[in-house]
């Protein structure tokens, strides 16, 4: 496929204003996808999603800044699109009804359950590799991982906190953790600016 195929012919006409990097501009939102999935690091990122969480939006923008190979919502199909800011066009987004049905697509991918929460019992994440190969799942704002998805989890890290508060903002979480992913497994992939 030539460079060509890929543009939108009605973008071309008009200021390309979507939040996209600028070697994306113009590109079809099919174009972006697929270029993203085939350079996309090899680490997921759920999301219990049983109270309609709405940090929700928060947390895809942030996969895709990253470039996961994908973002799973457990419980309700239904989240506030808003905060993602459309990013979510580019992503490959899963959806499982239950912790249940989660699990055996995760057995059936080979991957490794990550728990972020800071439970007693959690490491912390300045002592905590990040495995390559993985999916890091979060809980609800407030009640955290639910105990089904906990005792799937091959390990539950927690991130440090100095202040007075009990805990930080869901989506600021996700930030911190794919980062410090991106920090330690990076190099595995030729993706990085």
């Amino acid at each position: 496929m030539s460079t060509d195929d890929h543009l939108d012919p009605s973008l071309l006409d008009h200021k390309d204003t979507r939040n996209v990097r600028d070697a994306y501009k113009h590109w079809t939102v099919a174009a972006i996808k697929e270029d993203l999935t085939h350079t996309a690091f090899p680490l997921h990122v759920a999301i219990e999603n049983f109270q309609h969480d709405y940090n929700i939006g928060t947390i895809v923008r942030s996969a895709n800044a990253f470039n996961v190979a994908g973002v799973h919502i457990i419980g309700k199909r239904h989240w506030n699109r808003r905060g993602a800011m459309a990013t979510e066009k580019y992503l490959e987004l899963f959806h499982h009804p239950t912790v249940a049905d989660f699990n055996i697509w995760v057995q059936e991918q080979q991957l490794q359950i990550i728990g972020i929460d800071n439970i007693p019992g959690s490491r912390a994440l300045s002592t905590a590799p990040l495995p390559a190969k993985a999916i890091y799942v979060f809980g609800q704002e407030g009640p955290g991982l639910s105990a089904e998805l906990q005792a799937l989890c091959r390990e539950i890290i927690a991130i440090e906190q100095f202040g007075s508060t009990r805990s930080i903002n869901l989506g600021v979480a996700a930030g911190i953790i794919l980062y410090e992913w991106v920090r330690q497994n990076g190099q595995i992939c030729d993706n990085t600016p």
